[in-house]
């Protein structure tokens, strides 16, 4: 459906698109702070590829051991007030990472800190990465959705360039390790606005319970929900679903959560080696992986503006299928490089194409999720994309050491090649 054909939303719906707008703005905010420069701290720290990789690959593990159980757990939960309580939690832990610095001198204590509270946050994350997906295919109309995920991919790409912009400011200039601490500080703010607006998301049937915080916080709905809870228990003795959906993990939806847990290790085999290549191969400064970061965002921003002219010309299935097959180009460049110039032009080439995958991805999963059984497909899901981010978190690091950094990245843009041609046999 052409965008200028959509159907006027009503005034529940443009509220919530507010809320998901101002959202993803904030949350570009510790995307180009704190998410972006967290591991090159730790690089400069004198981290390991091995502990890197456990930035990724320990919140993974959890994820992997609470996925399930908390899908099972919302499948009749409040969706809107799990996702933005769970928000407050894990995002809660973005300020703890602040005075880190002044509280363990030692910089290998302080890569295990960092490692141990990225892993804590991750409890929290598990709830909300399940109910947020859920949540959003709940409050954006299906029409909406092309259109919605290049608005968020524009905005995003504003913030996260703004405030990468900002941190290379900073860090070149503010002495070590006050510099990242301010750095760290932004995103921490940046995080818990994000979940402000996430909890002013309302229901989106007419009659339903509003999603607002002060109803959420009221004892007499938690009391209402309890007896409703005790009674489904009384008149269902004994039956629990299952953890895994069985049906699920064979049928076609299975087949696509394979190549999706195949894309996501092939893209994060490579995401560790990334810190350590621009700090110890392609001696960057801190400014100039700023700069590059800055470029990629921008580049997404521009295409972002077409994400959903795309996705109603090609579909969502082929935009996806677009995206990940121009998506090894980055590692190829970055293989290539002997200095900043190429990292430049593979951040140039990779926004625009991650824009692309990113909208495809999204709606595609969207498309392929019923409306009646959201949270078991979403974590199935997180579930894929948990076993991916560890798999290849852990991979990349070891394949590292053996075969060194530039060849991995070598590795890494054929593996994302055969990705695409999973997605494409079954996505």
């Amino acid at each position: 459906m052409d965008q200028a054909y959509l159907p006027t939303p009503d005034r529940t719906v443009r509220w919530n698109l507010r809320q998901l707008y101002w959202d993803v703005f904030w949350f570009g905010i510790l995307a180009g702070t704190t998410l972006a420069f967290l591991s090159v701290y730790a690089a400069r720290l004198g981290a390991s590829s091995l502990q890197i990789g456990l930035l990724s690959a320990g919140p993974a593990v959890v994820s992997l051991l609470f996925t399930l159980p908390a899908g099972r757990w919302l499948e009749d939960k409040p969706l809107i007030r799990s996702a933005y309580f769970s928000a407050f939690a894990q995002r809660a832990g973005y300020l703890v990472l602040v005075p880190i610095p002044w509280l363990f001198i030692q910089p290998q204590l302080q890569v295990w800190v960092i490692i141990v509270v990225t892993l804590v946050m991750s409890l929290a994350g598990t709830l909300l990465a399940i109910s947020f997906n859920a949540v959003y295919a709940e409050v954006v109309p299906v029409e909406w959705r092309g259109r919605v995920v290049g608005i968020r991919n524009a905005l995003v790409a504003v913030s996260v360039t703004l405030t990468t912009l900002l941190s290379g400011f900073l860090l070149d200039r503010v002495p070590f390790p006050l510099n990242y601490q301010l750095v760290f500080l932004l995103g921490a703010i940046g995080a818990l606005l994000s979940s402000v607006h996430l909890s002013r998301i309302r229901h989106p049937h007419p009659g339903a319970a509003q999603a607002g915080l002060p109803s959420s916080l009221s004892r007499a709905y938690w009391w209402d929900w309890l007896q409703q809870r005790g009674r489904k228990k009384a008149a269902e003795p004994g039956q629990r679903k299952p953890l895994l959906r069985m049906d699920l993990v064979t049928s076609p939806f299975g087949l696509f959560m394979a190549a999706c847990l195949a894309f996501y290790t092939f893209q994060y085999f490579s995401i560790p080696i990334f810190p350590l290549y621009y700090v110890n191969v392609l001696h960057m400064t801190d400014g100039q992986i700023s700069l590059g970061g800055a470029i990629l965002h921008s580049s997404m921003l521009v295409g972002s503006l077409f994400t959903n002219r795309m996705s109603v010309w090609l579909g969502h299935r082929k935009l996806m299928l677009l995206g990940v097959v121009l998506f090894g180009q980055y590692t190829l460049f970055l293989g290539l490089a002997r200095d900043a110039t190429l990292y430049y032009v593979a951040c140039l080439l990779g926004g625009a194409i991650f824009a692309f995958l990113n909208g495809g991805l999204v709606n595609r999963l969207m498309e392929r999720v019923p409306a009646d059984d959201r949270p078991a497909h979403m974590a199935l899901h997180n579930l894929a994309l948990n076993l991916g981010i560890l798999a290849g978190s852990l991979l990349g690091p070891l394949f590292g050491e053996w075969i060194g950094l530039r060849d991995v990245l070598y590795v890494s843009t054929g593996l994302r090649l055969l990705a695409a041609v999973l997605l494409w046999r079954w996505g």
